[in-house]
């Protein structure tokens, strides 16, 4: 394992970005072993007309959701986060333009959604997967191309009512409960414990299955190489990221190997875990750098340097970045961070 230095550029755009018009700002698809991670916070979306935009654009199942949910943030952020996966869908260079509103959905058994594109004799759909999470205070959309993603967001400082040891032994494993007693310190005992559950919820849902499908307690994620220092964020060289892994007790044949993980601070106030699928071998016996961009977008666009580092194992590249910590991003937009893990 290696620690290196590196730049993270963002770049700042006006919220028209976001707007349910016809008339998207294309984006390419994301690269072989790219991550794009698109989040709002609802918070900055503060016009009425435009949320009565995304409300058109929405199927009718959809719309009946939204509206019969119980609670104004909560309806506004299940509403932002079906309103981000079309628009962000419908942005890509698929084919031709493609309406957000005339996307079709469907879920596997488990309750994941996924694209149901309209095939013909002369088009082929590409191999786009997409994974969401939102709390009331950030919707986050991941996508990627041939490999499977799941992305779980969960705020930094949110209470829990339970203890939490008695909490984790009720659906963690042995190991983690360990991991977690050792911690004296309560604020970091409750942070490892969130960071460990967007973890496991990340992992679930990369598999297909969500919580139902795989429960908490049948596997182990751990981190190998320092594993007293948790999955903590890296605040300089001195510091060194784990190696993050999967012990999947009830199906061995689910290798550690196949999945990649990912967590990122956004904007000082929330966790998101990112786990993707791996494919092939050139995969794990590269050591390359991880590069991230935190993208807004706008009419002219301000580039912000930061610095961060990042630390890359030759199988399960981990790091925790923080972003957005030395710049204030625009109010009423959208941010796409672009993690590359080779």
């Amino acid at each position: 394992m290696r620690v290196g230095f590196s730049r993270m550029k963002l770049h700042c755009f006006q919220r028209t970005f976001f707007h349910s018009s016809p008339s998207l700002t294309p984006i390419q698809l994301p690269a072989p072993m790219e991550t794009h991670l698109w989040y709002v916070k609802p918070s900055e979306v503060k016009s009425e007309s435009l949320l009565k935009e995304y409300l058109d654009i929405l199927s009718p199942c959809e719309r009946k959701n939204v509206l019969q949910m119980g609670g104004e943030e909560l309806r506004k952020s299940a509403l932002l986060a079906r309103a981000l996966v079309r628009t962000t869908i419908a942005r890509y260079q698929i084919n031709s333009e493609i309406n957000p509103r005339s996307l079709k959905f469907r879920k596997n058994i488990h309750g994941k959604p996924e694209v149901e594109w309209q095939y013909s004799d002369d088009w082929h759909p590409p191999p786009l997967h997409f994974n969401i999470s939102h709390t009331s205070s950030l919707v986050a959309c991941g996508v990627t191309i041939n490999s499977q993603i799941g992305i779980d967001v969960e705020e930094k400082h949110r209470s829990i009512k339970h203890n939490i040891l008695s909490f984790a032994r009720r659906y963690f494993s042995e190991h983690e409960v360990q991991f977690l007693a050792a911690i004296s310190d309560p604020q970091v005992q409750r942070m490892e414990f969130i960071k460990l559950w967007t973890l496991k919820e990340a992992y679930v849902k990369a598999l297909g299955k969500g919580f139902s499908g795989a429960p908490f307690k049948t596997f182990t994620i751990r981190s190998k190489r320092v594993p007293e220092e948790g999955f903590s964020k890296l605040e300089g060289l001195s510091h060194k990221a784990s190696e993050i892994v999967v012990d999947s007790f009830d199906n061995p044949t689910v290798l550690t190997s196949n999945w990649r993980f990912l967590l990122l601070e956004l904007a000082n106030s929330h966790y998101a875990a990112i786990c993707t699928e791996k494919h092939g071998s050139s995969e794990v016996s590269v050591l390359a750098p991880l590069q991230v961009q935190e993208n807004t977008v706008s009419t002219g666009v301000t580039i912000y340097q930061m610095h961060f580092d990042y630390s890359r194992g030759p199988r399960n590249g981990a790091s925790m970045l923080s972003l957005s910590s030395s710049c204030v991003l625009e109010s009423n937009c959208i941010s796409r961070v672009a993690a590359e893990f080779s």
